[in-house]
């Protein structure tokens, strides 16, 4: 229920104190100089109570965005990996530096569509190489830690009702990359990996190719992971959080089998950096190698990541299903292997038509016989 009370003050001038008390509510009152200004006020006032909005905008206008960006930095990515941490947070202080100043009841979709298209203009956010425009991708990325920041805002601290992200437009992600080897060029590579000075190249690069492990996975395998016997590498930590095994077979199985005869026993790593007296157990480094080796195998416009891609793609090539090839390379979703699906439906239009050949030939001469 609402009052309105008619005040003068003491150069004779009218204002109007209007107080709306609920019950189960703390009451709240404002001052206007219009009593209609009072009404609206106090009907609006009422409703957003009622509607459970009033006490959420309140809370929006007591904190900034840079403080919501230090308390989530604070409490949800100190929890986080030290990889997602090392990422994240200079995306997150980017956005500070942009509308940090800002209450959390001002932020509209519009003032995060005009910083999104200040950082995409930007040549010096991180994500950017030199002299050049970010990634649509990166702009994808940096929404995407800050539209979080904003759910946690609104669904566990109560500062928000709304998150402003929703409204606000993402770019598309762009086609995934599909780079793979050639049969030549793989016979190339693996040439020039068996002749590099790194003794754990080559190994790597084939367990690379056989099981669609990322450069990250492959070079943090610990023997601890490793079962011959079964024939399987665990994989605890991905880069999703989910744990996935990867098969263990042909010639990747008989590097390992090699490999685990002679494994070092200061280190847990199967592929282990050069023992330093005083430092921790390391995985090899393998830049260097990697970059020699694929300019000596002639290799153009080819990543080290791209050793996924060829794996998939043989995949695909090999009759392999769409689910099948996610599950290998352990996606959530089919979507990120999609980019494969041409290959696939290829291979898949090359049996129908070896099947119908066989078929109708068959067909054919039983007709003739008869």
């Amino acid at each position: 229920m609402a009052t309105i009370q008619k005040r003068v003050d003491g150069e004779g001038k009218i204002h109007f104190r209007v107080q709306v008390r609920l019950k189960g509510y703390p009451a709240q009152s404002a001052t206007f100089e219009r009593k209609t200004d009072a009404h609206t006020w106090a009907a609006s006032t009422e409703s957003a109570i009622k509607e459970g909005r009033h006490f959420k905008t309140a809370e929006a206008k007591k904190h900034t965005v840079g403080e919501m960006i230090d308390k989530y930095i604070k409490d949800v990515l100190s929890e986080k990996k030290q990889k997602s941490r090392h990422s994240q947070e200079p995306r997150l202080l980017w956005w500070k530096g942009e509308i940090g100043s800002l209450s959390l009841a001002n932020v509209t979709p519009a003032t995060i569509t005009e910083a999104k298209n200040t950082l995409a203009k930007s040549k010096l956010a991180k994500g950017a190489r030199k002299g050049e425009k970010i990634s649509d991708t990166t702009v994808i990325h940096y929404m995407a830690i800050l539209s979080h920041c904003f759910n946690i805002a609104v669904n566990s601290w109560g500062w928000l009702q709304e998150s402003p992200m929703r409204k606000v437009e993402k770019p598309k992600w762009p086609k995934g990359r599909c780079r793979y080897l050639s049969d030549e060029e793989r016979n190339r590579l693996l040439e020039a990996c068996r002749k590099s000075a790194n003794p754990c190249l080559y190994d790597i690069v084939v367990l690379g190719l056989t099981t669609g492990m990322r450069k990250s996975e492959l070079l943090g395998i610990t023997w601890a992971d490793v079962d011959v016997d079964r024939k399987t590498i665990i994989l605890e930590t991905t880069k999703n959080g989910d744990r996935r095994s990867a098969p263990l077979v042909g010639h990747a199985l008989e590097v390992l089998r090699k490999r685990s005869k002679v494994r070092r026993i200061d280190s847990p790593f199967v592929f282990p950096a050069p023992y330093r007296p005083g430092r921790k157990p390391q995985p090899i480094s393998i830049e260097t190698a990697w970059r020699t080796a694929v300019k000596a195998a002639k290799l153009k416009d080819f990543h080290f990541h791209d050793l996924r891609h060829t794996c998939a793609s043989f995949l695909a090539m090999n009759g392999a299903t769409l689910a099948e090839i996610a599950e290998v390379l352990g996606h959530r979703t089919l979507a990120m292997v999609n980019r494969y699906k041409h290959i696939s439906e290829s291979h898949t239009s090359a049996v129908v038509s070896r099947m119908a050949a066989k078929m109708f030939a068959t067909s054919e001469a039983t007709a003739d016989a008869k």
